[in-house]
């Protein structure tokens, strides 16, 4: 599975921060309200709810042009890729933000920010998988319904030790952004950004 993971061509990390900010982290749930409404919050969101935000619902959309124009020419429009791989590495610096994994305010849009999202343009797309994408992703739906309620718990025991000690404990830190790494993986699936069926795995 680490293998597999590995060699996934949609890549998240976070750099670990020595300290955070308190009282930041203490407010971060109003802080972070505007670039929400842009972009979600962390989660696995489609369609343009609260997980996925006014950009996400634009991006829902394209996806849908984008899927009629994959299944006549096997191809996704490069610039409508592009706009959602914009979306995706926005999004990334949020949930980041959010998740409280970073204490620096995002940028609005692209622009430097210590986190990486990386994916590959697709030469070409498969029909098949494509045409079966909302049926293909169910499995890992399901799945990360109950990994993000674990994290969520471990987010609040986080926010807890960082109030106390400035600190976001280690393995708590590693296993936040495993879970943002497969639900990011599993929503540029969503977005058919590529076809590769994403890893049931946090690892990097």
């Amino acid at each position: 599975m680490a293998t597999a993971a590995s060699a996934y061509p949609v890549r998240f990390d976070v750099e670990y921060p020595e300290k955070l900010g308190r009282l930041s982290t203490a407010f971060r749930a109003i802080l972070a309200i505007p670039q929400v409404l842009i972009v979600g919050a962390p989660g696995v969101g489609w369609g343009g709810n609260s997980q996925t935000g006014l950009f996400g619902a634009v991006v829902a959309i394209t996806s849908v042009v984008s899927w009629f124009a994959i299944m006549f020419t096997k191809r996704y429009p490069r610039g409508l890729w592009d706009m959602a791989m914009m979306y995706m590495r926005w999004r990334a610096n949020v949930v980041s933000y959010t998740a409280l994994l970073r204490d620096e305010y995002p940028p609005f849009g692209e622009g430097s920010y210590p986190v990486t999202f990386e994916a590959e343009y697709p030469e070409q797309s498969d029909r098949w998988t494509v045409g079966l994408r909302l049926i293909l992703v169910i499995p890992h739906i399901v799945v990360l319904i109950f990994v993000l309620l674990i994290w969520l718990a471990t987010a609040v025991i986080a926010w807890f030790a960082i109030l106390f000690t400035g600190r976001y404990p280690v393995g708590l830190f590693q296993f936040g952004v495993g879970t943002m790494r497969w639900s990011l993986r599993v929503q540029a699936y969503l977005y058919l950004m590529r076809d590769e069926y994403p890893p049931f795995s946090l690892a990097p």
